[in-house]
């Protein structure tokens, strides 16, 4: 698991050559590429959504495309279509901004739902239908998405089945005045993304995703995801629930998180620290908890809280991995 755990480090420490002091979120992202999942970035203007999104694309040896969401987008403009060719009397596919490896969707609030929609079928089964053929999309793949959660004039909020599909969703928050010092000094001559190289390549990439889903998870791990994930659907306060995706998906991500600490078992403390990033947009809040201003990350937190920690032995032993291979 060491080379797992430098692996990350290699991506994360160049991000914050761009990205001062958001190793939270940074490593959230590292999460979200290493679990082949898409990450929702949800923040205020100006605070390095746009940026980060494009540093992580940077360090990595793949294919970056960028669409910029405005209400008059058509799915075609993201999918792909199909024109015709007059010298070889055929219909050919030109294909649209998501035929990549890491798409950055910005503002993706913007775009109408017919539009968002087209992009459910690339998130989810990592294809696109057009005019009834079906393209597969390369590998890795993965969609970072931003949305500012303040401004809602001209906006389309993204549906509960969209937001499913988002492995995780970050907040970058506002830097400390030390922070935005660093930041003001390291770009009084250069932006230091222009100075940032890929530093993993994709045949490294797709073993280490391959290896993160060999992470040990106890049934005792496993039971406390479905305990937690139930109460999100059993609370008052909640009018719809997380769905088992967000189960499969605290699963994923704890299995990366104990990776990057160095371990090849899953501990809940990981499972701890994935909840609110992995299953706060994935509930909807009833009408009287609103009332309250009860968001949905506090109702996970009142969740987690409440909810027994198990016991137990969390490492696989050399009984169980024989088992395992038999």
């Amino acid at each position: 698991m060491t080379d797992l755990k430098k692996f990350g480090e290699n991506i994360i420490n160049n991000l914050e050559q761009v990205i001062v002091g958001k190793t939270q979120a940074v490593e959230l992202v590292v999460i979200g590429l290493l679990c082949q999942g898409h990450v929702l970035i949800e923040d205020v203007p100006g605070v390095g959504k746009t940026m980060l999104a494009r540093s992580l694309a940077k360090s990595l040896d793949c294919m970056f495309n960028r669409i910029q969401f405005t209400p008059d987008m058509l799915p075609s403009d993201v999918t792909g279509v199909s024109i015709f060719n007059q010298q070889k009397r055929e219909f050919e596919f030109r294909a649209g901004p998501i035929m990549g490896q890491i798409i950055l969707a910005d503002e993706v609030n913007r775009a109408t739902p017919k539009t968002q929609a087209s992009l459910l079928e690339a998130m989810e089964e990592h294809q696109v239908t057009v005019d009834g053929i079906t393209h597969p999309l390369p590998k890795p793949f993965m969609v970072l998405a931003t949305q500012n959660p303040i401004e809602y004039e001209g906006t389309f909020p993204l549906p509960e089945a969209q937001l499913d599909r988002f492995l995780l969703r970050v907040r970058m928050g506002y830097p400390t005045p030390s922070e935005e010092m660093r930041i003001l000094s390291g770009q009084q001559l250069r932006h230091p993304i222009e100075a940032l190289k890929a530093v993993v390549k994709i045949k490294d990439l797709l073993n280490a995703i391959e290896s993160i889903r060999k992470i040990y998870v106890s049934p005792a791990i496993e039971r406390y995801i479905i305990d937690l994930v139930g109460r999100t659907r059993q609370s008052g306060d909640v009018y719809l629930g997380a769905s088992p995706r967000g189960s499969l998906a605290l699963f994923r991500a704890g299995q990366a998180r104990a990776a990057l600490q160095g371990r090849d078992y899953v501990l809940p403390d990981d499972i701890k620290a994935l909840a609110i990033p992995v299953l706060g947009h994935r509930i909807i809040v009833s009408p009287a908890a609103r009332l309250r201003e009860l968001s949905a990350d506090r109702i996970v937190q009142e969740v987690i809280y409440n909810a027994p920690v198990p016991g137990g032995d969390y490492q696989v032993s050399k009984e169980k991995e024989m088992v395992k291979e038999q």
